[in-house]
Order: structure tokens, then C-alpha cells, then sequence
């Protein structure tokens, strides 16, 4: 922490308490205090000394070692630490013994398969980084055709509702009536890219399954289970800031 301190979402993020993006909101939700005072904008800054608290409860900076976690999201799970809509989220039903996480990215509610899980704010945000060019893959079952042409169509990248969507790179495994399983992979993944590009194609996403992120790979991991990366992988895989 330098002498200005830094930015309270960072401070969390860092904390392994929740991601930035997350630790605004909680910043909005009025959860947050600063030295027994709300915190009321994410522009606060926190010094060496200061103390922080969410909920009541005191953060400290975290000083265990960076570690990471491969989980297999169940569909029907929120990824949040807290729904405003009070719908299971993912961090409800991940099993005990676990130190605090954040996940690196989210999937939707109906979405399933690889989630990575950190306890470090700063890794998960160095992972979700587009200059990363880490691949995503996913295995798609979806009502409808895939032609040949717009296989291609993807390959370019699409305007879907205004927003462009970069190269996405499809193929069909197989086809069952009107159902058909697909592999899908991308480098960035906008909020529900795949289902809102397939939606423009004529298609309708019934389940949509990550399979990749980068280099971690979900494999035989049981739905709702999760496994640790092992530090020597970890290290190899990414630069660990000092």
C-alpha cells in the first residue's frame, strides 16, 4: 500500500473479500465503513493503520498465499456474494474449509461448468484482463441449424443489438432432430455473448456448458465440487505479481 493508500474496492479486492466490481456495489448497499465511518463513494482511499469493516466484520489485508480454485457450477446458482433478488448464489453452496474467494469472471444463472475461484482480489482481476487473449471454451446444446454459413459469420465476429461481438470460433459436434450440440470458443465473453449470438442466428441456447478457461480445464470434475490448482501449476500458468 503506498502513503496515498488506495481505492477501497481495491483494498477489498486485495482482501479477497470480494471483487471491485462487487466491492462498489457493496459501497452503494451502505455495507461498508471506514474507521466507524460509511463509506459512501468507491473513490475512498484506505492508509496503512485504517481500519475497514463489511458488515460489521473486520478486514484485514490478506497474508495467506495466493491460491486457486477450480469449481463446477451447478446451473441455478447466482455468482455474487449477495443477490438483491435472494436467489442460491455460488458462494452459498461451495463446501466448507475453504478460505474466503471471489471468482474469476461469472457465469449466468442458467450457465454451468468451469468457474475459477481465487483468494486474491488482484489475481482475479489480472485473469479477467481481454489482454490476457485467454480462450473460453464451451460446449453449447441448442434448438435449431448451424449452417456452414454462419459458422463463418461467427468466425468474423457479429453486431448483435448494437454490440460487436469478436471472433467466435464454432463448430457442430452433433446433431439429434432439432437439437444440436456445438463447441464454442471465444477470447473475451461479454455478458451473455454466446446465448445473444446464437439468439441472432435463429438459434435457442438450452445448455450452455464452460469446459475451458485458458489453460485450467474442468475435465472429470463432478458438478458442484472443488479442486485446488496446485502452486507449481499455478506458477507456471501465471506471472504472480510480487
Amino acid at each position: 500500500m503506498t502513503e496515498a493508500g488506495e481505492r477501497i474496492a481495491k483494498f477489498l479486492a486485495r482482501a479477497g473479500v470480494a471483487s471491485r466490481r462487487d466491492a462498489e456495489v457493496m459501497v452503494a448497499d451502505k455495507r461498508i465503513q471506514l474507521n466507524k465511518t460509511l463509506v459512501t463513494h468507491p473513490a475512498t482511499f484506505v492508509t496503512e493503520g485504517d481500519i475497514v469493516t463489511v458488515d460489521g466484520n473486520p478486514v484485514g489485508v490478506q497474508r495467506e498465499r495466493t491460491r486457486l480454485f477450480k469449481y463446477h457450477k451447478p446451473d441455478g446458482l447466482v455468482v455474487t456474494h449477495k443477490d438483491p433478488q435472494g436467489r442460491p448464489t455460488v458462494f452459498d453452496k461451495l463446501p466448507p474449509g475453504l478460505p474466503r474467494v471471489v471468482s474469476v469472471g461469472r457465469l449466468d444463472l442458467n450457465s454451468e461448468g468451469l468457474l475459477l475461484l481465487t483468494n486474491d482480489g488482484a489475481l482475479a482481476r489480472q485473469l479477467e484482463l481481454p489482454a490476457n487473449a485467454w480462450i473460453r471454451r464451451y460446449r453449447v446444446r441448442a434448438f435449431g441449424d448451424l449452417t456452414q454459413a454462419a459458422i463463418a459469420e461467427l468466425a468474423k465476429g457479429v453486431v448483435v443489438e448494437g454490440i460487436k461481438y469478436g471472433p467466435i470460433e464454432a463448430g457442430l459436434d452433433s446433431r439429434k432432430g432439432d437439437n444440436i450440440w456445438l463447441t464454442m470458443a471465444l477470447k473475451e465473453g461479454k455478458n451473455r455473448e454466446i446465448r445473444k449470438v446464437l439468439g441472432h442466428l435463429g438459434l435457442q441456447v438450452s445448455r450452455l456448458i464452460r469446459v475451458a478457461y485458458g489453460p485450467f480445464q474442468l475435465g472429470t470434475l463432478p458438478r458442484g465440487v472443488v479442486e485446488e490448482v496446485q502452486a507449481k501449476v499455478l506458477r507456471e500458468q501465471i506471472k504472480l505479481a510480487p
